[in-house]
């Protein structure tokens, strides 16, 4: 079957590099799209100027989620795998996806699925992962919400079954951040399972100096728009949408929304104590907190009722003007 391998990218050249000639050797035949954008460091000339990158899509949002979309929007593949642009792929990468997919044991599959959600056709799998050797994990994360089973996956490092993208609609553009995990939920909804292989791994980009040195490890970069501080507003309107979105109002929801807020507000003030934190911001802290899950549950509520199926009404179908240019070898 045919494999497309999405990489976006945003200011990372060098990684780049490193990440596509590990793809060539590992993956030669599979079809290879780079989502640029909107990148300063001559990355468009660099990725035109290489043989084995199929097509080059030049966006001008930051959103990762939409910069996902639009990758997964061009990909043609029967499977389609997302790698980090500041990642190289290990030797095994290719031999465990596929394995993955025609015949691992899948991890437990959700044993309560939603009211509107179709079993999918034929096999079960819709995603395969692995680990980021910079993070070393002897399995994926996984969750029991409101009865139901739900396998997180790095966004960094999974391969997708078309038929999961298309009944997904791919990522929710409305998230700025948490989009893979709002994807696992709805994996686990639709009936999906996640598969996990060892052997399908990633590291962090490692590049020749220019000057003949040895190999040195570049470190890892920024994808989300070059944001490296936590923003608070961000991380629970994100946390609130996705539970309100997939779960609605119950028990479950509120309570961990109110577990996430008190081991944050504890961590802050132990920050107060250690003189890490002022007690001013603390304060702005909780302001920021209670903001963002206001606005997340009221936008989760909506797009519950606007799409009461996928829960994706800001998903790859939501529009068609993601890409600004596209360069098409195929």
């Amino acid at each position: 079957m045919q494999l497309s391998v999405v990489v976006p990218t945003l200011n990372g050249r060098r990684q780049l590099v490193a990440c596509l000639d590990a793809l060539a050797a590992t993956a030669p035949e599979s079809e290879v799209i780079v989502v640029n954008g909107p990148s300063a460091d001559g990355t468009t000339g660099m990725v035109r100027g290489r043989e084995d990158v199929d097509v080059l899509v030049e966006v001008a949002d930051r959103n990762l989620n939409v910069v996902r979309n639009a990758g997964l929007e061009a990909a043609t593949g029967d499977r389609i795998a997302l790698v980090g642009n500041d990642y190289t792929v290990e030797p095994e990468w290719l031999a465990a996806l596929d394995r993955g997919f025609d015949g691992a044991r899948p991890l437990p599959r959700s044993h309560a699925l939603a009211e509107g959600y179709p079993l999918p056709d034929g096999s079960t799998i819709g995603a395969v992962t692995g680990p980021t050797r910079s993070s070393e994990r002897g399995g994926p994360e996984t969750r029991t919400i409101a009865g139901r089973d739900v396998t997180y996956f790095d966004g960094f490092n999974v391969a997708f079954s078309s038929e999961a993208v298309t009944a997904l609609d791919g990522f929710d553009e409305y998230l700025e951040t948490g989009g893979a995990r709002d994807f696992a939920h709805r994996l686990a909804a639709n009936g999906y399972d996640v598969a996990w292989r060892e052997e399908m791994a990633v590291r962090d980009g490692i590049e020749a100096s220019p000057d003949g040195e040895p190999k040195t490890r570049v470190p890892r970069t920024v994808s989300d728009g070059g944001h490296t501080e936590r923003d608070w507003n961000w991380r629970y309107r994100a946390l609130a949408y996705r539970l309100v979105k997939n779960y609605g109002f119950r028990p479950t929801t509120v309570r961990r929304l109110a577990s996430h807020a008190g081991s944050d507000a504890i961590a802050e003030l132990v920050g107060i104590i250690r003189g890490e934190v002022t007690p001013t911001g603390w304060l702005a802290t909780g302001r920021d907190v209670f903001s963002g899950t206001f606005r997340g549950e009221s936008a989760g509520l909506l797009a519950r009722w606007r799409d009461r199926g996928r829960r994706n009404p800001h998903g790859i179908s939501s529009r068609s003007n993601r890409a600004v240019a596209v360069y098409d070898r195929r």
